[in-house]
This record gives C-alpha cells, structure tokens and sequence, in this order.
C-alpha cells in the first residue's frame, strides 16, 4: 500500500471512530464508555496472545478472562486498596498456573506463562484507567481521557508526518526500521502542542498552563516508548501487524500502544500533582 493510499485509510477510519469515541465520552453515562475500553482492552490482550499463544484458543480465552476480570476489579473498585494489590499480585502469579492447562510445546511454556501473567497488567489494567479517570473525576473526568488520548495520538500523528517529511537518523532500527529521531521530536512537540491546547479550552481553569509541557513531555515520550515495546514484542514473534481491525493501523494494540502508557501518566499525574482545590484530584 503506498503512503498516499494508507493515509487516506487512516483517516477514513479516523473519521468515523472519533465522533463515536466522543459521544460515549462526553454525552453518554460513564458505564457506556467503559464498555467500550473494556472491548478495545480485550481485543487487544486477544491479539497480544494471538502472537505468545498461536494456533490456542483455550489458553487466548483464559488469558481475555483473566484481563476482564482484573479490568473489572479495578474499575468497579478503584479506591480500595485491597483490591488493586490483589489484581497486582494475583495476575502475574495465575500466568505459570493457567499455563498448565496447556504445557506443550514445554520449549514455549516459560514465554507463554510470562505472558499470561503480563498482557491483563499490560493491556486491560492501564486502559481501564481511562474509565476510572471518566467514573471519578466528575465533570473534569471527559477532559482528563480526552487529555491522555490526545497525547498519544498527536504524538503518533505528529512524528507520523515528522518522519516522513523529515526524517534522517534511525531512532531505534533493531526494534522499528522507520521510526526516526526526527520524528520522535515532532511526536513530542504534538504532545505539548496538545497539552497546551487542552489547558486553554477544555480543561481551561483546572489543567495549569505551567504543568502542560512537564506532563506533555512526559507522557510524550513515554507513550513513544510504549509503541517502540509493542514493536518489540511484534518484531520477536515475527508479526508485522497485531491485527488486522484497524484498517490503516493494523489491529487494535497497534493503535492504543501509546495510549496504553499516557493513560497511565495522566492518571498517576491526577493522583499526585493535579490541583485537588479545582476539583481534579482522585485523592480525596
């Protein structure tokens, strides 16, 4: 597919899953919209053991239960404690056990069991985040999402178009032939282009002019960091594409591997260093 072609693709496909994404962000009940991260979050786990599990689907429906199962205890109870230690403790030690339903071919079993304890904690856990971001930040919660949506996607657009106008220097060719350190800048100054944007409209008066480049850069990089590990993780299982859902992107992992990370950036950031006086703090 030429780069013409492919780019109208991904606008096309743009087109029609933004306004759906902002309908069940900013006119829908919170409820509505973590349906719809719980299925991004278990199509993408899905296709993550499409590539560690091939060709076995008892072990690809253990591992989507055990996703669905950590994404709902840390949604409907994202303020206790026990909970959230028990998703981090009981996910990674079930991986080794669930993989005994399925132990051969053994010269796979270690990766497979790994995988197993790694892709609910990887995938559904940060994504689920953005509905605890929507469920608890009340009417701030629409702009802290869109907030950590849009750091990952400017920044993939912009070092989309950086890379392809400017780039020259490999960033890190082991993992991703085409990306470029100059495309890595322009992700990076659509990030705090983003940031700054948000502040002044519709995070206006609760999201400081002052903590969007820090935050921008942050969750920029990161997030860029996140997409070269899902490379990392394609490029060891020899798959191009996590799938083929997204036309123009490839499968749904391709598209949130970013937004995986800024979600969990823009949580830890509300957490921590937002203003609780303007109302944007989960700690109460």
């Amino acid at each position: 597919m030429s780069p013409g072609s492919n780019l109208a693709l991904r606008l096309a496909t743009a087109g029609i899953s933004v306004p759906v994404i902002l309908g069940l962000l900013f006119a829908a009940p919170p409820w509505a919209f973590y349906l719809l991260v719980l299925g991004a979050a278990l199509v993408g786990v899905h296709e993550l053991f499409a590539m560690t599990h091939p060709n076995d689907r008892l072990s690809q429906g253990l591992g989507v239960l055990s996703s669905a199962a950590a994404s709902l205890a840390v949604y409907l109870r994202p303020d206790d404690s026990r909970s959230l230690l028990a998703v981090l403790v009981i996910v990674p030690v079930s991986g080794p056990l669930l993989t005994l339903a399925r132990v051969r071919p053994i010269e796979t079993a270690g990766l497979r069991a790994c995988a197993m304890g790694f892709a609910p904690l990887f995938v559904a856990v940060p994504l689920t985040l953005l509905a605890v971001l929507r469920e608890t930040l009340g009417q701030v919660g629409s702009g802290a999402v869109l907030l950590a949506l849009g750091l990952g996607w400017f920044a993939d657009t912009g070092a989309y178009f950086a890379g392809r106008f400017l780039g020259r220097h490999k960033l890190y060719e082991a993992v991703s032939p085409n990306k470029t350190v100059e495309g890595a800048l322009g992700g990076l100054a659509a990030s705090i282009f983003w940031a700054v944007l948000a502040s002044q409209t519709y995070l206006r008066g609760t999201l400081p002019i002052a903590h969007t480049v820090p935050l921008a850069l942050a969750a920029g990089a990161l997030g860029q960091a996140g997409d070269l590990g899902e490379s990392l993780l394609k490029r060891s299982m020899g798959v191009k594409d996590s799938g083929a859902l997204v036309p123009g992107h490839g499968g749904v992992l391709d598209r949130v591997d970013a937004v995986i990370v800024t979600s969990v950036v823009v949580f830890l950031y509300a957490q921590w260093a937002w203003d609780g006086r303007a109302g944007c703090s989960l700690a109460k």
